[in-house]
């Protein structure tokens, strides 16, 4: 993401509690609107190692925000996501970026997905995309959050290169495409993660009226 480009050059400072650029391409797009100007993780060489130890998207989603607000000083979104598969009871779940091990790349946890669904038809492979946001003030209280999900199915072979993680495996049923087929503009609209940002805009339009947004807090 080229922010000279693609945010506002003193809008108000967001850090997303992520270091891939391409989970903040898609929320930077939808949260420029706001006159927000978006960093992530990789800008800050001192961010934490932040432990998912969490139980669920929603406490890991807060461990992210929270601990890494209070140690850079800066508002943070934490953004915990995954995929969670009916057939595997739910899984991979809060372990969807490592379900193939720690380290796992993308390609890794496809394959591991696909070995895992390998017996199961294509009408039994219902699933969702869940998104849990939490945004955190410098001081690390917790001042909005929302949750988002899209429902699908896993396909059985990748499709697209577009998109990220599962995306070529995720098909959205009444589209007949993955995410990985579909647009950045069709996914913006559909996602689990867009969902969960339409959620939280006005949450954080009320706190900027309310004079409650300042970069330190």
């Amino acid at each position: 993401m080229n922010r000279a480009e693609s945010t506002p050059a003193n809008g108000r400072l967001l850090v997303v509690g992520s270091a891939n650029r391409k989970k903040a391409v898609e929320l930077n797009d939808l949260l420029v609107p706001l006159g927000l100007r978006l960093e992530t993780l990789a800008d800050y060489p001192t961010a934490l190692a932040v432990d998912e130890v969490g139980q669920s998207f929603a406490e890991n989603a807060r461990l992210k925000a929270v601990e890494q607000a209070r140690h850079l000083g800066r508002w943070v979104l934490g953004d915990d996501s995954g995929l969670a598969v009916d057939a595997l009871s739910g899984a991979p779940g809060i372990f969807s970026a490592r379900f193939a091990g720690p380290g796992a790349t993308d390609e890794d946890n496809r394959k591991k997905l696909l070995a895992e669904l390998a017996r199961v038809p294509l009408e039994r492979r219902t699933a969702h995309f869940v998104c849990y946001l939490v945004l955190a003030d410098p001081s690390g209280a917790v001042r909005a959050t929302s949750e988002g999900r899209c429902q699908g199915r896993i396909r059985l072979e990748p499709s697209g290169v577009g998109g990220f993680g599962y995306d070529p495996l995720f098909e959205i049923v009444e589209y007949h495409r993955t995410f990985g087929e579909l647009s950045p503009a069709v996914k913006s609209c559909l996602s689990h993660r867009a969902r969960a940002i339409g959620r939280l805009v006005p949450q954080i339009q009320a706190l900027i009226d309310a004079g409650e947004w300042s970069d330190r807090g």
